[in-house]
């Protein structure tokens, strides 16, 4: 078990990272300088991480865990798939727009070479929810079929576009809520039969 300062350690090791991730990208931010932001020893970094990218993929493991505990629809069970849909959408915008800078780093992640090094055991832990979720909707027939994959990648990639623009313009709360549930319908509407 880590002891408590143990994990405070990884906890500022991991928020130096991501500050400096995003800010600078991730071939121009040494360790020296995420352990420098972290206020630890290089070593310590080491300790915990054995590369620097190690520690990209641990930070990308432990911001996915965070967004999945907050996109749980199993508590949405008694509701229709197109309502538990879109409680995961409007869930996932409002994390993204609420955790800019993990989003930011998610975003980079995504389009790196550092996603081919997340073990398929990871992949599929991080996108359980969504991938039951369309499953159920295709035995259902209310969700076209398709692959599963591509279905989770259309979502995704609208997921993200929709986001980006979010952050972008900076819509009112009115605005950017009726955004959002048009933006859902438009893409309710690709995917459903």
């Amino acid at each position: 078990m880590i002891s408590q300062s143990a994990t405070d350690k990884q906890r500022e090791i991991l928020n130096a990272a991501l500050k400096l991730f995003v800010e600078h990208g991730f071939h121009a931010t040494p360790t020296s300088k995420i352990a420098k932001e972290a206020g630890v020893a290089n070593g310590t970094l080491f300790h915990y991480y054995n590369t620097k990218d190690e520690l990209i993929v641990a930070l990308y493991v432990d911001i996915k865990t965070r967004l999945s505990a907050c996109m749980n629809v199993g508590e949405n069970g008694h509701l229709p798939i197109k309502e538990k849909c879109k409680a995961f959408f409007i869930g996932a915008l409002n994390w993204g727009m609420e955790n800019m800078t993990e989003f930011r780093f998610v975003q980079q992640f995504m389009s790196s070479p550092y996603l081919l090094m997340l073990a398929p055991e990871e992949i599929q832990k991080q996108s359980r929810v969504a991938m039951d979720l369309i499953n159920e909707g295709i035995k259902a027939k209310v969700l076209k079929k398709m692959p599963v994959e591509f279905i989770h990648t259309l979502l995704s990639s609208q997921l993200f576009g929709i986001n980006q623009y979010l952050m972008t313009t900076k819509p009112t709360p009115a605005a950017q809520k009726k955004l959002i549930e048009e933006s859902f319908e438009m893409v309710w509407g690709m995917i459903s039969v």
